[in-house]
């Protein structure tokens, strides 16, 4: 078994069993190209267990957080019907490792895109949005991680809620985003922050897509990227996530 293989399979059991373990760049070193290259396997052990793509995930969507771990462009990872959140739903916390919510701005795809696209094109590509919550968790001890290490691990998705979809509004980029814990804000931001004009991470993703031989399908979802800084999820809480005129969406742990 080559180290791509050997990485996948590690990475996979410790999502199944909710056992960390050590960042395999510690002691194997391997390209970002490699490192996408296990995140397909990745997926593909669990397409092998009956679950489908409905979406993908951007990453390092703030220009802060790409100063921070060194890079010049965006990060993405897949999402799975499994992933899936229900709307109100009780989540067990006991399925993860460092469990972490994060508000977003969720898309669904109308058409299938397989070039990049432009702002003016948008439309006819995506014809909804609504606010969405990503609940992240790393594989790895003590969630630490290198960049070919969180690319490995699909971007650390692990489930996502989405709200009720609604038409696209002309100008997304300034509305507050707020991440509540039993009611009280924890997180707020404003969807500025998701690479100034969440669309853009359409238009990023859309790039990234082609360049890798993708074709994002009708009805699948994007998730744009965090607005604020995630959160830590504990026991019994009401997690809810709003965003300025497309209501809120939330789930129980």
């Amino acid at each position: 078994m080559n180290k791509t293989n050997t990485i996948s399979q590690q990475l996979d059991t410790a999502a199944t069993t909710a056992s960390p373990i050590a960042q395999p760049s510690e002691t194997v070193k391997f390209s970002l190209e490699e490192a996408y290259k296990i995140q397909k396997q990745l997926v593909e052990h669990r397409l092998d267990r009956g679950e489908t793509i409905t979406g993908y995930k951007l990453g390092f969507t703030s220009k802060a957080k790409m100063q921070q771990m060194g890079v010049d462009d965006l990060i993405w990872g897949v999402l799975t019907n499994a992933m899936e959140i229900k709307p109100d739903e009780h989540i067990d916390l006991n399925q993860y490792i460092h469990p972490r919510a994060e508000p977003e701005v969720a898309f669904k795809v109308s058409k299938p895109i397989n070039r990049q696209l432009t702002i003016k094109e948008l439309p006819q590509y995506i014809d909804k949005m609504t606010v969405a919550i990503e609940v992240i968790d790393s594989r790895y001890k003590n969630f630490k991680f290198s960049l070919e290490d969180v690319i490995a691990d699909n971007c650390s998705s692990i489930g996502y809620c989405i709200g009720q979809w609604q038409d696209l509004k002309e100008d997304i980029t300034n509305l507050p985003i707020q991440l509540k814990f039993n009611d009280e804000t924890v997180q707020s931001g404003m969807t500025q922050a998701i690479l100034d004009n969440p669309y853009q991470s359409v238009i990023e993703l859309s790039r990234l897509a082609s360049e890798n031989n993708l074709v994002l399908q009708p009805g699948q979802i994007i998730l744009a990227g965090a607005a604020t800084a995630a959160e830590w999820l504990k026991p019994e809480l009401k997690v809810t996530a709003e965003l300025q005129g497309f209501g809120e969406v939330g789930f129980w742990t």
